[in-house]
């Protein structure tokens, strides 16, 4: 370790970059083929295909969600030199994921020691959210990463350097803003602080210049959203963007409902509450004493840049409280990193077994990928996600072999799945009639009626076999009011609701999809405008 100790050259890092995308290529080698999942499936890929073909910064195969086009921009740019294959989205995801993987490396290490570096680094690549988003095409890894780099270039005052990557990394996703607002926040205490104990550090840059510097990313950003606005007529996405992510997350209970979850996704979620409570623990004890270390005891973490991490978790913490209408862990990962350093400073500072204890934390981060927790989480933060690829991919297999002309009944996001070829599913595309969900109530309002000849329901949220909060009854009601909840119409339910025959079925760890043969007129083939419920694709 002592090698990558102080400060080394360029081509020494370039060497840690190239280690860690190799550590990335082997750990996801089996998933760079995978069909695009969810959100990629659903925007991220669309955008930036049309990017590709049109050189349009503004998507218009979907709806523009006003998401800033750096990331695009990157994925089109790397289809133009290696062509439009997935596994090339696949490898240029994961170059950023190393790259992002070197910044925290180097901001452990400027801030901490080496061997704290290599600990939070083998702890974040490992941990289920890092590991699944490092390889998928969505913007909330990149974004972070970018940011780690700004925060490197804060805390080493370079900044020039610093302005460049904040800047770059709300280019990226826009609520990425949140981490230089928190730093001018963090200088603005700092300097009444100092100034009230009548303290001024010499060589300090002036606050009204880091103030200034802090807060320019907020022009790039600007630019964009008045591009945007004079493109498509809307500043922050079309209206139901608008509505579902910021219009209908104000209520003083779902606020609060969210704080809680935002604090389960920075301390236990999948396995980081190890991580959280042996540091806990760890508390209890004495710091370590180097006996080659003529100061004393192990250092622990300046605590002026430990109050700048708590600024900028803080606020990350209570802004996505009242953003966000899906409270999606991704989210988080420009905050959760900064968590993981810091706990892991505090391990090796004050326990002589902190090899084992993070040895153990990394452990349970990899059964997370495997195993499903006992709680509701989203697909894309384990390898759940995989299973669902596999059950839509044989799924549309099915039907292009025994239904290739049909028309579809279904939901988001199998809908664009099988009505765009070039995400991976099927060859040719199907006519899609789509419903919202799979409840009871929507399959039940649109059985009977003519158009569609085939139907696919498929589970579209985990539900545990053996939930924590089976009995809560409030709980479900609430989550019904404030998270979009529903139970999916198991698929023999809604075939006899539908009046069909499942023709059809696979499950896969705790998610299922189904084919459903109508027993329907097959002379309508296209909806009237009454049946609001449907949507014809």
């Amino acid at each position: 370790m002592q090698q990558f100790a102080g400060k080394k050259s360029a081509a020494q890092y370039f060497f840690l970059f190239l280690l860690f995308l190799a550590a990335l290529l082997a750990s996801h080698w089996t998933l760079l083929r995978l069909p695009y999942f969810w959100d990629e499936a659903g925007y991220y890929v669309p955008a930036a295909r049309d990017l590709f073909l049109t050189g349009s910064l503004i998507p218009f195969s979907t709806p523009s969600n006003a998401h800033p086009p750096l990331v695009l921009a990157y994925l089109a740019m790397v289809w133009k030199i290696f062509g439009y294959f997935i596994p090339v989205t696949r490898i240029a995801m994961l170059a950023v994921a190393a790259f992002s993987l070197l910044g925290i490396f180097r901001l452990a290490q400027r801030i901490a020691n080496t061997e704290v570096a290599f600990a939070a680094t083998i702890c974040l690549a490992i941990y289920p959210v890092f590991f699944t988003q490092s390889s998928l095409a969505q913007v909330d890894l990149a974004a972070a990463g970018l940011s780690f780099w700004g925060l490197l270039a804060y805390v080493e005052k370079r900044k020039t350097a610093m302005t460049i990557w904040f800047s770059l990394a709300v280019l990226a996703k826009e609520t990425v803003l949140l981490t230089p607002l928190a730093l001018c926040a963090w200088e603005l205490v700092r300097h009444f602080r100092d100034k009230r104990r009548e303290k001024e550090p010499a060589g300090e840059t002036s606050l009204s210049n880091l103030a200034a510097l802090l807060l320019l990313p907020v022009f790039p950003l600007l630019l964009w959203y008045l591009y945007h606005y004079f493109r498509t007529g809307f500043v922050f996405g079309n209206p139901q963007y608008f509505q579902y992510n910021v219009r209908n997350t104000l209520h003083p209970l779902r606020i609060f409902l969210v704080v809680l979850m935002r604090l389960w996704q920075l301390f236990g979620y999948f396995g980081l509450w190890l991580l959280t409570l042996a540091a806990a623990l760890a508390m209890s004890r004495s710091p370590l004493r180097d006996r080659h270390d003529e100061a004393g005891e192990r250092p622990r973490i300046a605590l002026e840049t430990q109050y700048a991490f708590c600024s900028v978790v803080a606020v990350y913490l209570i802004a996505l409280s009242f953003v966000g209408g899906a409270v999606l862990a991704r989210y988080m990962l420009p905050a959760v990193p900064l968590v993981i350093i810091v706990l892991a400073s505090t391990i090796w500072r004050r326990v002589h077994l902190w090899p084992l204890i993070l040895a153990a934390v990394v452990f349970v981060f990899a059964s997370g990928l495997y195993r499903n927790p006992p709680y509701g989480f989203s697909l894309e933060d384990n390898l759940a996600y995989r299973d669902y690829i596999v059950l839509h991919e044989h799924a549309a297999a099915f039907l292009e072999s025994h239904y290739p002309s049909e028309s579809i009944l279904t939901a988001w996001p199998a809908g664009d799945e099988l009505a765009r070829p070039y995400l991976g599913y099927v060859k040719r595309p199907f006519h899609i009639i789509q419903i919202d969900n799979f409840s009871f109530e929507n399959i039940d309002s649109v059985a009977g009626v003519p158009g569609p000849e085939i139907a696919v329901v498929f589970s579209t949220k985990y539900q545990p076999a053996h939930p924590m909060l089976r009995n809560w009854q409030n709980w479900q009601h609430l989550k019904t009011i404030y998270f979009d909840y529903h139970r999916d119409l198991p698929p023999y339910l809604a075939a006899t609701l539908l009046g069909g025959d499942l023709i059809f079925y696979e499950d896969r760890n705790g998610q299922w999809i189904g084919i459903i043969r109508l027993k329907r007129s097959q002379e309508a083939r296209q909806l009237g405008p009454s049946h609001g419920a449907l949507h014809a694709h």
